[in-house]
């Protein structure tokens, strides 16, 4: 992870930033009553980590300074938008924590939009072209070359009333003409070069259905929507930046009942991540991954299925700060963070997810014990619990080395290590295959150890965990690692290239602790020595499933560091 503030894009002071400061000082110098925000997602994918920044410094400053937040759909775009959607953003926001003080939709606005759109007509600011999306672009212009007039710029207020009002009545087709603001094509911000205002999309929208016709773009959609609603700090990312003049032109050009203010952060970048709308359509479209809440997505929903706490979400975005510079963040900080989280109330469970089995051959056969367990070192409120110990056990394969290689302390001939909560065992023979694979351990143990302790004094260098061959039950483990090998992985097309072939490892053969058994989706436990897991939601009475939700350690570190 970078030490660097900067380059990790770790804010200096956590819960204080510029958009805080703006804000403090409006409500100081009276220019506002009171802070009324928004959260306007586009329902057309599910939300992101990034989403989840906008989230939580638009409720969060509504709460701080005792204002209100919205949640606003930005539904102008029914090609792309379905009720899966809507459904899983209401059920993510409420999910980190928050809640809108109201619920909008823009296209609660569409009919008071439209007679905007009637107005800059008729003031001669806006007009119907009946271009190509093709010959629009070539006229556009560029950064260094002013644009085009369109042909059809000149047409009169009464020709332009009558097409744009039959464009709404649906007499022409998708691509036919579109409503554009008359700016100027000669403007050095390429945003001001008569931008669109409508196009025509014949296609059904989740709530007005076959109602309208044409639909507002986002820029002409979006302010308006702030001012109607009493915005009074309309919070963006950087990419918006070039947009305020748009933002401000049709605010002052239409009777609107409030005049809200754009402001613009840097958006949220994180290695080894991509937070596109459009690749992340594709991973899904793609089955690239299992969908919107595949765990290895970094989606809210999929955050959830992997088990990482909204709390370490909300304490990760606090610790990142609100900049005005773009950066990119070390996925590994967000990592560290989960851990952090999860170790504080994960209770601990063993789970061997490589078994190889080992016999006891000094145990009394058909006999077994109960031995007590903490669930967790840290909280004596969390208890204990029992654990079956007999004659057959499970250990990880690689906690045996037949050849130990050097500083290897774990189990191999003739070495004595102890058994988390159990005894010493020592390994006295190897048993193999006829292909000379190692197939079981054959160890004596030490009666005298129970607890773990030599009452001779006598130390062992490593305590390795295990569970009970009879009583342990059969479990599905899914190591999730980065979704993306580069660490800087492509935003566009050709995503696929940068996608790690071993992002997913599925164990089939793992075996569990059986109070495993009452385990919840959602609620992360600690296998001792692997990491945080959580019961999938794939789980069914008849086959646990479990994935994990992130290592011990470094674990992002250490996997990216394969590639």
């Amino acid at each position: 992870m970078a030490s660097d503030d900067k380059a990790s894009g770790i804010a200096n002071e956590p819960g204080r930033d510029f958009i805080r400061d703006i804000v403090k000082a409006d409500l100081d110098a009276g220019r506002v009553a009171q802070v009324v925000t928004r959260f306007p997602p586009e329902p057309n994918g599910y939300l992101h980590i990034g989403h989840a920044k906008a989230i939580c410094l638009n409720f969060g400053i509504a709460k701080e300074f005792g204002g209100r937040c919205n949640l606003r759909f930005d539904d102008t775009n029914p090609a792309k938008e379905e009720q899966e959607y809507i459904d899983a953003i209401e059920r993510d926001v409420r999910w980190l924590g928050f809640k809108w003080d109201a619920l909008f939709h823009a296209s609660d606005y569409f009919e008071r939009i439209y007679g905007w759109a009637e107005d800059l007509i008729k003031a001669g600011k806006a007009y119907v072209d009946d271009q190509s999306q093709e010959q629009m672009r070539l006229a556009r212009g560029t950064l260094t070359e002013p644009g085009k007039n369109s042909p059809f710029r000149d047409r009169t207020v009464d020709e332009n009333l009558d097409l744009f009002r039959r464009m709404r009545a649906g007499e022409f087709p998708n691509g036919a003409r579109v409503l554009r603001a008359k700016i100027d094509m000669a403007s050095g911000n390429i945003n001001l070069r008569d931008p669109v205002l409508y196009r025509i999309v014949d296609a059904p929208h989740p709530r007005t259905g076959t109602t309208w016709k044409i639909y507002p773009s986002y820029d002409f959609a979006h302010g308006q929507s702030d001012a109607i609603e009493g915005i009074t700090h309309s919070i963006c990312t950087l990419e918006f930046e070039d947009h305020r003049p748009l933002y401000d032109w049709f605010i002052n050009n239409l009777s609107v009942p409030s005049k809200p203010h754009q402001y613009e952060m840097a958006r949220l970048n994180i290695t080894h991540t991509v937070l596109s709308k459009r690749v992340l359509t594709g991973l899904v479209r793609g089955n690239h991954v299992a969908g919107w809440d595949d765990p290895r997505m970094p989606t809210i929903a999929g955050f959830r299925r992997r088990g990482v706490p909204a709390e370490a979400i909300r304490e990760f975005i606090k610790r990142i700060g609100v900049a005005k510079a773009n950066s990119i963040v070390d996925a590994g900080m967000f990592d560290f963070i989960v851990r952090e989280t999860l170790n504080k109330t994960a209770q601990r469970r063993m789970a061997v997810l490589r078994p190889i089995k080992v016999v006891l051959t000094n145990y009394p056969e058909g006999q077994s014990e109960e031995l007590d367990a903490v669930n967790h070192p840290d909280d004596e409120a969390a208890g204990s619990r029992k654990i079956k110990f007999g004659r057959e056990l499970f250990i990880e394969q690689e906690d045996f080395m037949e050849v130990p290689a050097k500083k290897f302390f774990r189990l191999s001939p003739g070495t004595e290590v102890r058994l988390r909560y159990a005894y010493f065992i020592k390994c006295t023979e190897v048993v193999k295959n006829a292909a000379g694979e190692i197939t079981e351990l054959r160890c004596t143990y030490d009666p005298a150890t129970k607890g773990g302790n030599a009452p001779d004094g006598r130390k062992v260098k490593a305590t390795m965990h295990w569970v009970s061959a009879e009583h342990s039950l059969p479990a599905e483990v899914r190591i999730y690692n980065p979704l993306f090998s580069n660490p800087d992985p492509t935003g566009g097309e050709g995503f696929e290239k940068d996608l790690n072939p071993d992002s997913l490892e599925v164990l089939l053969g793992a075996r569990v602790e059986p109070v495993l058994r009452d385990a919840q989706v959602e609620t992360p436990v600690q296998f001792e020595r692997q990491g945080y897991f959580t019961l999938d939601k794939d789980a069914t009475a008849a086959k646990l499933v479990f994935s994990r939700t992130t290592g011990l350690r470094d674990t992002f570190a250490k996997e990216t560091a394969k590639g």
